[in-house]
């Protein structure tokens, strides 16, 4: 297979108008944006009416949104397993079926309309924590990396940035070999693993990062040879933590401590790392995260369709740990409500209101998330930031009726993925008026990529 990323073309030069802007503690009427070589030039306040030429928006401007973990290939669950009663575990043989299903065709067509029903929800940046890299039985494919490339050429056609998080998945569980269903996931060693992935290459909308699948599925003498990978990066690493009970309980009969000391004794912990999820955590655990500045990504849709449980998301950002969410299954693609439950949740674990800002939750959606993924220079709408944003409309059966100072709150509390209307990155216009400029049917090539997983 042989896949051609849509070219960048020239550096984009225009002036975006917006109506209204959130501009990270506060909303402004009437704020220009200048963009040049794909960065915001100027952000100019006040200005009334649109400039001669300018690309009017309406509605409120958030900076373009981080999804900051995704398994792409789970789009193709959505709804099919929602039936009948079970567990994370029950639910994760039917993910090993479909993962036994793709190949690096049908994984690239899935993942462009995927990527592309994100750019719809005003998402201009994702973390694909991947690793589907082999073919059924633990083949390589001729290019060892075809199952990455396939998920970076999409990401280039739907119009996004990807931060690729090649993943090590190296065991089933603690001592034991990978079953079946994660021949495809495994390169055998880190050592294997890492010299697969330092073949993988980026570009001006792709970057590269790392990521341990959980302490289960890579033994505690390989995680520094990962962290290492990384840290001689730069780059991200992320990690899933603590889900579930299970994994808390076999770590500390395997090592006699929680995961989140065994990462932490193997140096994987630090401001480059994110921890994915982090839900059945100890006080030790917080601290532990918070004082190294290891982020926490927290994905709400996720946690409570699969029964997980609520992370200690307030007690984490306390302790120092900088948050960010993700839509990781994508039982729904929103992060407005990603953001809107995380503070719903510690509302019903707590049986307390306010435990962030609306700013708080946009932050953590935004910058927070851009990040976590690498990318800091994106995620406010600020002179030389990445120029990526989102308009979400002011006037639907959702957001109508509070008065335009209030917009952030009504993002965040009222408005869902339905209500984006336009979303911009590096200056291009990547989502005009409720359409996608270059995946012209979305809800069609999903349909069609799921079809065809299945077929």
């Amino acid at each position: 297979m042989q896949l051609t990323p849509r070219p960048t073309g020239t550096p984009v030069t225009a002036t975006y108008w917006a109506s209204h802007a959130w501009l990270g503690t506060h909303v402004e009427a009437g704020v220009a944006l200048d963009v040049a070589g794909g960065r915001f030039a100027a952000v100019r306040t006040g200005v009334e009416t649109p400039p001669p030429g300018a690309v009017v928006l309406r509605g409120l401007t958030l900076p373009g949104l981080a999804n900051t973990h995704s398994h792409a290939f789970h789009r193709a669950l959505r709804s099919s397993v929602q039936v009948g009663a079970g567990t994370f575990w029950s639910w994760r043989e039917l993910m090993y079926r479909v993962a036994s299903l793709l190949t690096p065709d049908t994984y690239y067509e899935l993942a462009r309309a995927t990527y592309a029903e994100m750019a719809l929800a005003g998402i201009t940046s994702v973390g694909e924590f991947h690793y589907l890299h082999h073919a059924p039985g633990g083949r390589p494919y001729d290019d060892p990396n075809a199952m990455g490339e396939a998920l970076v050429a999409a990401a280039a056609e739907a119009g996004i940035r990807i931060t690729l998080l090649d993943t090590a998945y190296l065991a089933a569980g603690f001592g034991e070999q990978p079953n079946r269903h994660q021949l495809r996931f495994s390169d055998t060693t880190a050592d294997a693993w890492a010299e697969r992935a330092a073949a993988l290459r980026g570009g001006d909308h792709a970057l590269i990062g790392a990521a341990v699948h959980s302490v289960r599925a890579v033994p505690a003498d390989q995680l520094a040879t990962v962290a290492a990978w990384a840290e001689e990066r730069g780059a991200p690493l992320h990690v899933h933590l603590s889900e579930q009970t299970a994994e808390n309980d076999a770590c500390a009969a395997a090592h006699g401590c929680t995961p989140t000391r065994l990462l932490a004794d193997h140096g994987v912990l630090g401001p480059r790392t994110t921890a994915v999820h982090s839900t059945h955590l100890t006080a030790e655990d917080i601290d532990l995260l918070g004082s190294s500045g290891t982020g926490t990504c927290m994905c709400p849709t996720t946690e409570r369709d699969l029964a997980d449980g609520i992370g200690p998301a307030a007690a984490l950002q306390r302790a120092g740990s900088p948050l960010s969410l993700g839509s990781d299954s994508h039982a729904v693609i929103d992060l407005f409500e990603e953001a809107r439950a995380m503070e719903l949740d510690e509302r019903l674990r707590t049986r307390v209101r306010g435990h962030w800002t609306a700013d708080a939750l946009l932050r953590a959606a935004s910058a927070d998330g851009h990040a976590a993924l690498g990318r800091p220079d994106a995620g406010t709408l600020e002179p030389g930031a990445a120029a990526d944003l989102t308009t979400i409309a002011l006037d639907s059966v959702r957001t109508a009726g509070p008065v335009p100072r209030m917009a952030a709150q009504v993002a965040v509390f009222a408005a869902s993925a339905a209500d984006v209307r336009h979303t911009v990155v590096a200056g291009r216009h990547i989502v005009r008026d409720g359409r996608h400029t270059t995946v012209e049917d979305v809800p069609r090539a999903l349909a069609s990529a799921v079809a065809a997983v299945y077929r």
